[in-house]
């Protein structure tokens, strides 16, 4: 993005060279003492690589897609076919007095941030929290059923 670039010779003068810190998923390998992938530092070079990866966007999705049979991509479709059967299962039951409960569990995908482990990490606290608040939605009125009380 030029506006980008603009900004960083706005903040910087002389001399001065970009440095990218990454752990590409091919490419990265495991920390031996934390098993999380070690960031490596990548020159300007890299500008280049990401210039090829946007244009290679066209192919996200399809099965020429590499980077779409990791792990974490693989996780990442099944989430949002879990979202879908989710807010699904919501609206099947949904009134006004549940209406913040379903807000609350439709906006667990937003905690999902982040890249390889600290996106796998972010998963797992929103499964902890997703298994929660279904169970209470799920819930008979009258054993923690959402909104039963403001119902009685």
């Amino acid at each position: 993005e030029p506006a980008f670039w603009e900004r960083v010779e706005a903040s910087f003068e002389g001399d001065y060279e970009v440095r990218f810190h990454l752990a590409p998923p091919l490419l990265a390998r495991p920390d031996p003492d934390t098993g999380k992938l070690r960031k490596k530092a990548y020159g300007p070079g890299m500008l280049k690589a990401f210039r090829w990866l946007a244009r290679l966007r066209r192919l996200r999705g399809t099965a020429w897609d590499v980077f779409g049979y990791s792990a974490e991509r693989r996780a990442e479709r099944a989430l949002i076919a879990q979202f879908e059967r989710d807010v699904l299962e919501l609206l099947e039951t949904l009134s006004f007095l549940r209406l913040p409960a379903a807000v609350e569990i439709a906006k667990l995908p937003e905690q999902i941030r982040g890249y390889g482990h600290v996106k796998a990490r972010n998963m797992e606290a929103a499964a902890t929290r997703r298994a929660e608040l279904l169970a209470a939605w799920r819930a008979p009125v009258g054993e923690g059923h959402a909104g039963a009380s403001a119902a009685a």
